[in-house]
């Protein structure tokens, strides 16, 4: 794939590092939630939608941030502000989507601490800015530390694992849709 044409990964590896990143992405949405509500709301609560310990749109915008910002690599005020952008636009066009049409809200920044630049209550400026500084954390440190395991890992027990790992993330997912 040219995104990772440096890395000369095949499409099999763009695959598992995408599929990884998504994992992180999402274990460290839900971690980086539990504690932000812990202190908002001074007592510790379960935070996204499915039943693993990851959050789907942290996943997705983890994956979407690295696909759209790789090959800028070499220029971090553009990692930062597409990924400004990514996560302001997903996580915007997410809240409404969950709220307009499924009638569910999944979060409402009017009713948060540190809400500045609040829009409809689906994206804030807090939000966004750590989404930003996250995006350059991943293109910078977590996606290079991931290439340097996937070179020294198994092809075989890598291809395995993430493929287990993205069955069972879209099994939960699967399972919150039809079964909440």
């Amino acid at each position: 794939m040219k995104l990772f044409k440096d890395e000369k990964l095949s499409k099999r590896n763009v695959f598992n590092l995408l599929v990884l990143v998504m994992i992180i992405g999402g274990i460290t949405g839900f971690v980086y939630e539990e504690i932000f509500y812990y202190f908002d709301l001074g007592q510790l609560v379960k935070r996204g939608s499915t039943y693993g310990p990851w959050i789907p749109i942290y996943a997705f915008g983890s994956a979407f941030i690295t696909i759209i910002t790789y090959k800028y690599k070499d220029k971090p005020l553009i990692v930062f502000g597409l990924s400004l952008l990514i996560t302001g636009v997903l996580e915007y066009l997410t809240g409404m989507f969950f709220y307009e049409v499924l009638h569910t809200r999944l979060w409402d920044y009017n009713t948060e601490i540190l809400n500045f630049g609040n829009i409809n209550g689906y994206v804030c400026l807090r939000s966004v800015l750590l989404f930003g500084f996250a995006g350059l954390f991943l293109i910078y440190c977590i996606v290079p530390k991931i290439l340097k395991v996937m070179k020294r890992v198994d092809q075989k027990l890598l291809n395995n694992t993430c493929l287990i790992l993205i069955i069972l993330f879209g099994i939960d997912i699967l399972m919150y849709m039809f079964l909440k």
